[in-house]
């Protein structure tokens, strides 16, 4: 007779959870997934998915104003908000569809509700007790909102991406890659956007090039900054919300979003209770095999706060997969992890950013190239890009690669091959370029950047 009900039980049905969940099972496992809203977690359901698929939609004003210059002519377009809304819903059920067809072709139960950890072999369901070997915590992030008057008033990116209704002027808060992309998304589709955030520029912890660069191009396109504040209080009024900003100017919108940060899913999971380790931002410790300080119990994904990426957690599940139920022992590996954030234009980035590489190996040569993409040069669209390499000079390899224009995210990714491969500036200056291309730019860059003094003497 077994002794517990489940070799695995995992709580949360996102992209980590499920990659976990579905290989143990291929691996012979019993395996049970606990999940109380719907298989397919932040990234499918309420982030990158949705997020990407507003996105690509929130270009086409631009592409059409653009192929004027192509000698295209484009008269009586208009947009249906409640069209979007409701073609994207439909994706995301196929989608679910396709997460719930994983986990039964793997042989996982599925269990419906909130899952408790009662003890470190039990987790409690809908008030019915399962045992378990295992318990992995895969439950994610949700955002959080600051203790500000009126913050009843304000949504999430949760609530942006099911409004019923574009909003006309909307006040976005936060200057991470959520704020920016949603700024993006709405001025694309015509609303009058403000970013409120307390830093000098946005993407505070990204290369200094980037957010300089992301800067100018926000700005360029009619984007409202406000840099250096934040709300004091929010209002609503009769026809709108007033936001009320630190530096004493008052904003009325339709609308208050705020991105100012996602804390980990743990409260009220009965981790504490069965002596897990929380961080101070409760977020699951756990060591280099995505175990807690409880043996029985694991996780993975951004309930951990370690890189918050999907890809990530998805590495991490499987790691886990392959170390508990294949005999495989398998860490994940979160070195030289290549990111994107999907604003407009786009970014792609791989490896540190110059000031992280400086403290790191200390001497640098940085290369770095600014130019207009190919698509403009007959359109009246003035954006810009930028690409940027930072090599450390004792060894010669590429160390940091970051992009700021046009299919970044693209490029960045076979970029990031090259930088995980411990590839020096001569492998890339090697490399032939692919014309005309933006992407040949990266194994073109031959001029140094001049050191700090040489540029205060040039100065």
């Amino acid at each position: 007779m077994a002794q517990y009900d489940y070799d695995l039980i995992t709580i949360g049905g996102g992209s980590g959870g499920v990659r976990a969940s579905r290989l143990a099972g291929r691996y012979g496992a019993k395996v049970a997934v606990v999940e109380e809203l719907r298989v397919g977690g932040t990234c499918v359901l309420r982030g990158c998915v949705p997020k990407k698929l507003l996105v690509y939609g929130s270009h086409l004003p631009d592409e059409i104003e653009d192929m004027r210059g192509y000698g295209w002519s484009v008269e009586g377009v208009r947009h249906d908000w409640k069209a979007l809304i409701a073609a994207k819903e439909r994706e995301l059920d196929r989608l679910h569809g396709i997460y719930m067809n994983l986990l039964s072709g793997a042989g996982n139960d599925v269990l419906d509700g909130r899952g408790v950890v009662a003890d470190p072999h039990t987790v409690e369901v809908a008030s019915k007790r399962y045992t378990t070997e295992r318990i992995l915590v895969a439950t994610g992030g949700w955002p959080s909102l600051p203790d500000v008057p009126g913050i009843e008033h304000a949504i999430t990116s949760n609530e942006a991406l099911e409004l019923p209704e574009r909003p006309q002027r909307i006040a976005v808060v936060g200057s991470g890659y959520i704020a920016v992309e949603f700024v993006g998304i709405f001025h694309g589709y015509g609303s009058e956007t403000h970013l409120i955030f307390r830093a000098d520029k946005v993407l505070r912890g990204f290369d200094e090039d980037v957010r300089e660069a992301l800067n100018l191009e926000i700005e360029k396109k009619g984007i409202h900054l406000h840099a250096e504040t934040l709300p004091s209080r929010i209002e609503k009024a009769a026809n709108c919300i007033l936001v009320h900003l630190t530096d004493g100017e008052v904003l009325e919108v339709d609308a208050v979003m705020y991105a100012t940060g996602r804390r980990p899913n743990t409260k009220g999971i009965g981790l504490v209770e069965a002596g897990v380790a929380l961080t101070a931002t409760g977020a699951v410790k756990v060591d280099e095999w995505s175990r807690s300080s409880v043996p029985s119990i694991w996780a993975i994904g951004d309930v951990t706060d370690r890189i918050n990426l999907t890809p990530v957690a998805l590495a991490e599940g499987q790691a886990f997969a392959e170390t508990e139920f294949n005999n495989n022992p398998t860490s994940p590996d979160h070195e030289n992890v290549p990111s994107a954030v999907f604003s407009q234009p786009p970014i792609g980035s791989v490896g540190l950013s110059e000031a992280d590489a400086e403290k790191k190996y200390g001497a640098l040569d940085v290369y770095i190239s600014g130019f207009r993409p190919m698509k403009y040069t007959m359109t009246e669209n003035t954006e810009r890009g930028m690409m940027k390499l930072i090599v450390d000079r004792a060894s010669q390899k590429v160390v940091g690669a970051h992009m700021v224009g046009v299919d970044s995210a693209e490029i960045i990714q076979g970029v990031a091959i090259a930088v995980k491969m411990g590839a020096t500036k001569a492998d890339f200056d090697r490399t032939i370029g692919i014309h005309p291309t933006a992407a040949e730019e990266f194994v073109t860059m031959r001029e140094k950047r001049p050191e700090p003094e040489e540029r205060a003497a040039a100065e």
